[in-house]
């Protein structure tokens, strides 16, 4: 289709002939632009989020409670149960050394019989204090 059927002329001699035909905005205007950031409200709030976890540590600091006080129930009961063997254990590391002490007196008697004035048992050291070996053995590098 031409421009002179168009417009129901003849033709043109010039653009300038031309009618002016403008676009303008539709009945009403234009819709507003969206330029604001719209972000889409996805997810629990902040303070859903802080309710959740402020809930799950007291439930978890609760539970490290229960924790603490079996463990110090099952830690109360281990000790009794060593004060209660106590003596029994203290009575037979004792009777081990009287047996183990008069061995090395023993001992002590055979090694030195030909030392005049030698007291078997009796200290070299005069503090005047007993002391048990430490070691749990009398003289290990004598055995």
């Amino acid at each position: 289709m031409t421009e002179a059927a168009i417009r129901n002329k003849p033709g043109m001699a010039s653009v300038k002939d031309m009618p002016i035909v403008q676009d303008g905005p539709p009945p009403g205007g234009f819709p507003p632009a969206r330029y604001a950031r719209r972000i889409p409200n996805k997810g629990p709030s902040a303070v859903a989020i802080f309710l959740a976890a402020f809930g799950t540590f007291s439930w978890g600091m609760y539970q490290v409670g229960k924790g603490n006080k079996i463990r110090r129930a099952l830690k109360e009961e281990k000790y009794a149960a060593r004060r209660a063997i106590l003596p029994v254990l203290q009575a037979e590391e004792d009777e081990r050394f009287v047996k183990e002490w008069k061995k090395y007196l023993d001992y002590e008697a055979e090694v030195m019989k030909d030392v005049p004035n030698w007291k078997v048992g009796e200290s070299v050291y005069n503090s005047g204090r007993w002391m048990p070996p430490a070691t749990g053995e009398l003289r290990p590098e004598v055995w």
